[in-house]
């Protein structure tokens, strides 16, 4: 029997995650719509990772067919049969609705469709947190890994907003064992001006952390990009900061520059990334239709390693 408790100390790399979620019992996961190879063989490459132990939903006939196509084999796996892309949303928050799966996995259907299902006022998967997502990068010339938020869900997120971004972020941290994660609130400068509404936001949460009502980290802000991730930049500045030139949390001022931040970490300095949205009742695996395989296996872990974090106190 595998472990159902882990201490991660230090983890660095997609390896690890992978490797630290595997010593943990498999989570059950509604895959949505998997209904294209990539989805499909990423379900299915996590199930025999042991990350999860999916549950399919979707058309069977079709995820039969994509399967065949693939030479992939279903044998085994419970499918939940339904019309088409917005009943297997419907169906699959359905499935958290009643404790019979613990996270979410986008398959083939479109982004919208299926947080349009997630937050829902009366489809029960809402916290009182407002949902965020972040990319999990692994950036092989940064000594650590380096969370960016949120690049995914909140579009231009007001203060109140960026409050729950924040929180949800550290929460991730502490699940992949980073204790005191230091959290950068991004901005094209170092200094408050009212002429960037990005720069008040990160001076309020960085006050607002000072009062308790932001817990589990240490925030500086506002920082440009150079001095949140090179030492040697906030040193040129003059910013004696114990978050700048190591950040381990990158929080971008909307969506646009959140995306655009992690897809260049990713095709320029190479990052491997994972990503999942957090501040509902379960993970949501939330994975594009250009990532790569390996992409979707780390989201699976990071995932793991979060709804047992999130079910283990203490931990």
């Amino acid at each position: 029997m595998r472990e159902h408790s882990i201490s991660l100390g230090s983890v660095s790399s997609g390896s690890d995650f992978v490797a630290a979620a595997a010593r943990l019992a498999p989570l059950p996961t509604a895959v949505v719509h998997p209904c294209d190879a990539p989805s499909l063989s990423a379900a299915l490459v996590a199930r025999d990772r042991g990350l999860i132990d999916p549950v399919l939903v979707g058309p069977a006939a079709r995820m039969h067919a994509v399967a065949a196509a693939a030479g992939l084999d279903l044998a085994g796996v419970r499918l939940e049969s339904v019309a088409h892309s917005h009943a297997a949303a419907a169906a699959a928050v359905d499935l958290v609705r009643r404790a019979e799966v613990r996270a979410l996995m986008k398959g083939s259907l479109h982004t919208d469709e299926l947080m349009a299902e997630v937050v829902r006022k009366d489809a029960g998967l809402r916290t009182a947190r407002r949902l965020s997502h972040v990319f999990v990068m692994l950036v092989p010339s940064y000594d650590r890994p380096l969370l960016v938020t949120d690049g995914a869900v909140n579009i231009d997120p007001t203060l109140e907003d960026k409050v729950d971004i924040v929180q949800n972020a550290i929460d991730l941290a502490h699940a992949l064992g980073i204790a005191t994660p230091r959290v950068a609130i991004l901005s094209a400068v170092e200094t408050v001006t009212s002429k960037l509404r990005s720069t008040i936001d990160a001076a309020s949460l960085c006050k607002m952390a000072d009062r308790g009502q932001i817990t589990g980290g240490v925030l500086d802000g506002p920082l440009a990009f150079d001095n949140a991730v090179s030492p040697e930049a906030a040193r040129t500045k003059g910013i004696e900061s114990a978050v700048a030139g190591r950040a381990d949390i990158l929080v971008a001022p909307d969506l646009e520059s959140g995306n655009i931040l992690a897809k260049q970490l990713e095709y320029f300095a190479a990052a491997r990334a994972g990503g999942v949205v957090l501040g509902g009742r379960v993970p949501i695996i939330l994975s594009s239709r250009s990532d790569s395989l390996e992409s979707r296996v780390l989201s699976c872990a990071v995932a793991v390693l979060l709804a047992h974090a999130q079910a283990t106190p203490g931990v």
